[in-house]
């Protein structure tokens, strides 16, 4: 597979060095791409460096992930209007675990193929470096003038906020430009991938090399563009915010939906940068979205194919059957299964109507359950109407009997009882 080719139909390539190519056609090459590490889990707007990683791989060539322990303690002016918190070694190292944990979905650490991937972190060649030996050995290599002419201190420095860049800040573009001399030097590394608001940090880091390895001229950069939706918002944000990676902060369910709900426009997009899908498979799928756009083919298959990759096929299993609870046959087994939070993300907004547990006695009847402890009917009548005419359902199985009795049985989670009146109405019990 040819990497540039890949990334190219791909829809992943912003700006690229002269030369490149010729790099990568002349045999396996180790290219590394940045990753911030200020929390423990990624989140997607992560997800296109680390897809271009992956894309690399896949072409034989040798993927390095670092990990900016050094430099996420200063913090990456680019496309930032405020400095951020310093965090420290300790949060920095938990934070690089849990991320290796996440890019190996993605990426073969564990192999002895040649073209396996490693991971850095570049605190640990710059702990010990100190600052009168990094200004004398590396400062003196780019001029200030240089530094200045970057967009990412340019924009800054005539910021609306009047805040201007610490010299911290400034600094940042020195130490990213030296990972890429030391990992060139110790890796053998000829290539950084990034964002397209990294050039500039990137080629101060070719510009390095240059200087200070006699002239090098093999040194190159692939950046991709900034993803956007067709809407023009931003992407990976949500009303809650970020869309992670780690379950915890996102569930499967939430993720898979994420991708399920997005645009016919932009699912045209993504499919090509968050999937390996072949650009036949990929046509294909745009083939169906035009002959039936009501079927969803390609949100469905995108939002398949990277929950797949981020949590596995069982929980890929899971999102999809939360996902058809509404419609479904077996809605009543997947309610019984179902863990809570997903169980409260499926009917975010219904009604809720918290009932005291001791009504479930096994002597309590439902009319009376349902009109005098919840109010989900008005009076015992219409309640009595609308069974009769087969409209009402408990955890999705139909009830009968509007005189039956209710038991602890019924608790979905030990706490919930769903209610459906109608087609469409759904209320969920809390008992408390």
């Amino acid at each position: 597979m040819d990497f540039i080719e890949e990334l190219t139909w791909r829809g992943m390539i912003h700006q690229m060095m002269p030369g490149t190519d010729e790099q990568l056609k002349k045999g396996m090459t180790a290219a590394y791409l940045g990753i911030d590490p200020t929390a423990d889990s990624l989140h997607i707007g992560h997800l296109v460096g680390v897809m271009m990683l992956k894309h690399f791989q896949r072409s034989g060539h040798k993927p390095i992930a670092l990990v900016g322990g050094a430099t996420g303690m200063i913090g990456d002016p680019s496309m930032k209007s405020q400095e951020r918190k310093l965090l420290d070694v300790e949060t920095l190292r938990h934070n690089q675990e849990a991320i290796k944990k996440q890019l190996a979905r993605f990426l073969d650490f564990d192999s002895d193929a040649p073209n396996a991937a490693i991971l850095v972190n570049n605190y640990d060649w710059m702990k010990d470096y100190t600052f009168l030996d990094f200004i004398r050995d590396v400062g003196k290599n780019l001029t200030v003038n240089y530094m200045m002419a970057k967009d990412s201190v340019k924009k800054r420095l005539s910021g609306e906020s009047g805040e201007g860049m610490s010299f911290t800040e400034f600094s940042y573009q020195l130490l990213q430009g030296y990972d890429f001399l030391h990992l060139y030097r110790t890796e053998g590394c000829r290539l950084q991938l990034g964002g397209s608001d990294q050039w500039g940090n990137i080629t101060t880091g070719t510009e390095l090399i240059r200087r200070m390895e006699n002239g090098a001229s093999d040194a190159f950069a692939v950046t991709c563009p900034l993803i956007t939706k067709a809407d023009g918002g931003k992407f990976g944000k949500t009303e809650s915010g970020n869309v992670w990676l780690d379950p915890k902060r996102t569930s499967p369910y939430k993720f898979y939906q994420f991708w399920l709900n997005v645009s016919d426009t932009d699912a045209e997009k993504y499919i090509k940068i968050f999937t390996v899908l072949t650009q036949d498979e990929v046509k294909e799928l745009v083939a169906q979205q035009a002959e039936n756009p009501g079927a969803r083919p390609l949100q469905k298959r995108l939002a398949e194919e990277i929950t797949r990759m981020v949590h596995g096929e069982k929980e890929l299993e899971a999102a999809v059957e939360a996902s058809q609870i509404l419609f479904s046959n077996k809605a009543a087994e997947t309610l019984r299964k179902i863990d809570e939070e997903t169980l409260l993300a499926v009917f975010e907004g219904v009604p809720t109507f918290e009932i005291e547990a001791s009504l479930l006695d096994g002597e309590t009847k439902l009319v009376d359950l349902l009109t005098d402890n919840a109010a989900v009917f008005a009076s015992k009548g219409e309640m009595r109407k609308l069974t009769q005419q087969g409209g009402v359902s408990l955890n999705k199985e139909k009830v009968a009997d509007p005189y039956m009795t209710v038991g602890r049985d019924l608790l979905i989670n030990g706490k919930y009882i769903l209610v459906q009146r109608g087609k469409k109405n759904y209320y969920l019990l809390i008992a408390r």
